[in-house]
């Protein structure tokens, strides 16, 4: 009988180049909302110093944590209800579903609203200690709802596997959102920052809606009740889907309104600077395993085999794409501060490179955390995300009072340490499934990188931290370019790419 998971992390060419492509595209993407983002948040931070840009992500993580708690989880089972259909090759079946859950994104959106209008006191008194806020925190109802409709509709596309849409559809909505917030901010300067956050939400819901509609989906003869037995459906397997981004989302304000307290405006600005830089090069990887991994995972959640083959590739993929990218953001951490903020958020260097080694972990524990989803197994997948949040809150607490800012950035390092175990043990019992060797040797390559530049900074010079820092890059990007070639197959490869890895010596010159 075949060890489940065992060595396949050795699947067909084929798989591999898949999972290389959506990387590759969500890449692309990311490359082009990078490139805004270093537009918006440069302009962002000149105007707003770290105390506003402090008050802006207290703002954004109000916003997330009631969008996650109004849109109850259809997003994520928007999806699989989608791709499953869609597997099944069962069109009435596509229809029904796309139609449910656009009317209920709509549903919740107006309840997701109403709440925060009725409790936007008691947030503001609860976030900043007065109720000064409360207006402010009004308007982002706006915000709750636009984003309760744009994310019914980028489930249907993902759900349909048109990541090409969902691609054009964040870089749109990106460019148009930055369009809108920087002269708000500029004229406005805090004031606008409200206004900026509803604009962007307001675009990414007009390119969503665009992209959607191309779907071209004949509308299906539904009753009232049966569209409520659909979406009960929709919403109880949503439950899970929601009390996992209700909890990460939750666990996110609650460290922001900690630091707030504790330190002040300027130390959570700080932090929010920290926390958008550690997560932009990662969230590259973890956007291609929702958008394209989860719906194929999906699929072959049945088979145990199927399943922990495909969660083996996307590991090892994962961290070879995301292993040189982390440590080049924590030898440039000065840089890339300086860059895209200001000479004031120096002070965040400390605690990026701390989530830096969080996030090295999330890419690691994330593709085994969706086998609990794929297979809907709703109980262990809400127990294991509500005690990671819990450690996560706790340690935070206790980091942020003794080690002061960068006690953020360890309690989400230590955090992922107990994430990246509890689920390595869930998934064992669920599917079989274990690492397979290469990505035993692989991950315990990466690990020895990372800890030898991270601690290089506290127990060497300067200079020589440096130097072992990007000696240490070079080889480890080399080695995770030869790696993927060897993936994918090379004949496939564009002539001019091919041309590029020959100069350099990564692939064997064509004779």
């Amino acid at each position: 009988m075949p060890e489940s998971g065992g060595e396949a992390a050795t699947g067909d060419k084929h798989s591999y180049g898949q999972i290389l492509k959506s990387s590759a595209l969500i890449g692309l993407s990311t490359v082009a909302n990078l490139a805004i983002g270093v537009i918006r948040t440069k302009a962002m931070a000149i105007w707003l110093g770290p105390a506003g840009f402090g008050l802006m992500g207290l703002y954004s993580s109000i916003a997330d944590l009631a969008q996650s708690a109004a849109s109850m989880g259809i997003n994520g089972s928007g999806v699989r209800q989608i791709a499953e259909a869609v597997g099944a090759h069962e069109p009435e079946r596509i229809a029904r579903a796309a139609l449910v859950l656009r009317r209920t994104a709509v549903l919740l959106g107006v309840i997701g609203a109403a709440f925060l209008i009725i409790f936007s006191r008691q947030v503001s008194t609860f976030t900043f200690g007065s109720d000064q806020h409360a207006i402010d925190v009004k308007l982002l109802s706006a915000t709750v709802f636009f984003s309760c409709l744009s994310g019914g509709q980028a489930a249907l596309i993902q759900g349909m596997r048109r990541l090409s849409d969902l691609v054009k559809m964040g870089v749109l909505g990106a460019a148009a959102g930055t369009i809108i917030s920087i002269p708000l901010v500029y004229l406005l300067r805090e004031d606008g920052i409200v206004p900026a956050l509803i604009g962007g939400a307001g675009m990414t819901l007009i390119a969503s809606s665009w992209y959607s509609r191309k779907i071209k989906i004949r509308p299906p003869a539904m009753s009232v009740a049966q569209i409520g037995r659909e979406a009960a459906a929709l919403l109880q397997l949503g439950f899970a889907f929601m009390a996992s981004g209700l909890m990460m989302t939750g666990a996110s304000y609650a460290i922001r309104v900690f630091v707030l307290h504790k330190l002040g405006f300027e130390a959570a600005g700080l932090y929010q600077s920290a926390w958008t830089l550690g997560g932009m090069y990662v969230g590259v990887i973890l956007g291609s395993m929702g958008t394209d991994f989860y719906p194929r995972l999906t699929a072959a959640a049945r088979d145990n085999s199927a399943c922990n083959r495909l969660v083996n590739e996307q590991t090892q993929v994962s961290i070879l794409l995301a292993g040189p990218g982390v440590t080049a953001t924590l030898i440039l951490a000065p840089i890339v501060i300086a860059l895209f903020y200001s000479s004031k958020f120096q002070a965040a260097v400390e605690v990026l490179r701390w989530l830096c080694l969080g996030m090295a972990l999330r890419v690691i524990s994330w593709p085994m955390g969706f086998i609990v989803v794929a297979k809907g197994a709703q109980s262990l997948f809400f127990w294991s995300e509500l005690a990671w949040t819990s450690v996560y809150v706790a340690l935070a607490w206790v980091c942020v009072s003794v080690f002061d800012l960068k006690g953020a950035g360890i309690a989400f390092f230590g955090s992922y340490i107990f994430h990246v175990l509890v689920i390595y043990v869930i998934v064992r019992r669920l599917s079989g499934f274990r690492w397979s060797s290469t990505n035993i040797k692989v991950g315990l390559i990466f690990v020895s990188v990372l800890s030898l530049v991270f601690f290089g900074f506290y127990e060497l010079t300067y200079p020589v931290a440096m130097t072992i820092g990007i000696c240490s890059l070079t080889a480890s990007s080399i080695y995770s370019i030869r790696s993927l070639l060897n993936l994918v197959s090379l004949n496939r490869m564009p002539r001019s790419v091919m041309r590029v890895l020959e100069r350099f010596r990564l692939v064997e010159t064509a004779t």
